[in-house]
C-alpha cells in the first residue's frame, strides 16, 4: 500500500485537531457554568483533583484510565474522548477540502493554508454549539456574537471561490477587489441565515402567541451563514429542519410526547452545517445537473 504524500501533513492536522478537541470539551464543559476556560487547570468534576499531564493526552488518556478519574475511579464521560475525535476527524476533512479546490501547484501558499485555517476555525465554533445545545439547551452569545464577526472576518481574508464568483456574477461587480465581494456575499449569507430563521420566529409567534424558536438558533445562523453563503445556509436549514421533524415526530411516537416539546433546534443545525460544509456543494451540482 502507498502511502499519500501529504500523509505527513494531514496527520499533523489530524493530531492539532484532538489538542483542539481537548481544549473544546472545557468549553463545552464550563461555558454554560459560566466559569472561566484558562483557570483552574483540568481537573475531575467530581472529586476536583487536578488531571496529570499524562492522563489528559486527547483520546489515548481516557483510555489509558479505562475511563475512570484516577483519584475517585467515577466514570468519566465517553463525550469526552468522543469530542477530541471527532474535531480530529473534522480538521482531517477540511485539509482534505481545501487541498481539493487548490491546484497542485497553489497547494501550500498563503491563500491555501487560510482557506484551511478559516474551515478549523468555522469547525470549533460549530462543535462546542452542537454539545452545549444537547446538554443544557443554550446557545451561549459569548460562542455565536464573536463567531458573526470572525467569519465575516476570515471570508474577506479566505473567500470562497464558488460564493465569490456567484456574487461577483450576481451583482456585476467585475471591478470590485475580491475582499469586498466576499465580504458582501458573507452578509448576504448572514441576511439569510438569521433573516429566514428570526422570520420563521416571528410569523410562528404571532400564530401562536408563544415563543418556539430561540434567539440563539437565530445568531448561530448569522455566523453559519456568514461562512457557507447564500445557497450552503439554505440548505443547512433544510437539512437541519428535516432531521429535526424525523427526531421529533419519533420522540412523539416512542416517548408519547406531544407537539409542544421542547427540542433544541440547535442540535441539528449544526450537523447540518458540517454537512453542507464538506458536501453541500456537490449535493447542490448535483441536485441541479439533473434539470440540465
Amino acid at each position: 500500500m502507498t502511502i499519500p504524500a501529504d500523509f505527513p501533513y494531514g496527520l499533523v492536522v489530524f493530531i492539532f485537531g484532538l489538542l483542539i478537541g481537548s481544549f473544546l470539551n472545557v468549553v463545552i464543559y464550563r461555558v454554560p457554568l459560566g466559569e472561566s476556560i484558562v483557570l483552574p487547570a483540568s481537573h475531575c468534576p467530581h472529586c476536583n483533583t487536578p488531571i496529570k499531564a499524562y492522563d489528559n493526552i486527547p483520546v489515548l488518556g481516557y483510555l489509558w484510565l479505562g475511563g475512570k478519574c484516577r483519584n475517585c475511579k467515577v466514570r468519566i464521560s465517553p463525550i469526552y474522548p468522543l469530542v477530541e475525535l471527532l474535531v480530529g476527524i473534522l480538521f482531517l476533512l477540511c485539509y482534505w477540502k481545501v487541498s481539493k479546490q487548490f491546484s497542485s501547484f497553489d497547494q501550500g501558499s498563503l491563500k491555501y493554508w487560510l482557506a484551511i485555517v478559516a474551515n478549523v476555525i468555522f469547525v470549533a465554533l460549530i462543535v462546542p454549539l452542537i454539545f452545549i445545545d444537547l446538554r443544557y439547551k443554550l446557545l451561549p452569545d459569548v460562542i455565536t456574537k464573536p463567531g458573526l464577526v470572525l467569519m465575516l472576518a476570515w471570508r474577506a481574508i479566505a473567500p470562497e471561490p464558488i460564493v465569490l464568483q456567484m456574487t461577483r456574477q450576481t451583482f456585476h461587480l467585475m471591478r470590485w477587489p475580491d475582499w469586498a465581494i466576499a465580504l458582501l456575499g458573507a452578509a448576504i449569507g448572514a441576511v439569510v441565515g438569521g433573516g429566514s430563521l428570526w422570520l420563521v420566529r416571528e410569523a410562528y409567534f404571532r400564530l401562536k402567541k408563544i415563543e418556539g424558536m430561540g434567539l440563539g438558533d437565530i445568531k448561530m445562523m448569522f455566523f453559519v451563514g456568514a461562512f457557507l453563503g447564500w445557497q450552503l445556509t439554505v440548505l443547512t436549514i433544510f437539512i437541519a429542519s428535516l432531521l429535526g421533524s424525523i427526531v421529533g415526530i419519533t420522540l412523539i411516537v416512542t416517548r408519547g410526547g406531544n407537539t409542544k416539546m421542547e427540542i433544541p433546534f440547535g442540535v441539528f443545525l449544526g450537523p447540518a452545517a458540517l454537512l453542507a460544509l464538506f458536501v453541500g456543494q456537490s449535493f447542490i451540482n448535483w441536485y441541479l445537473g439533473m434539470f440540465i
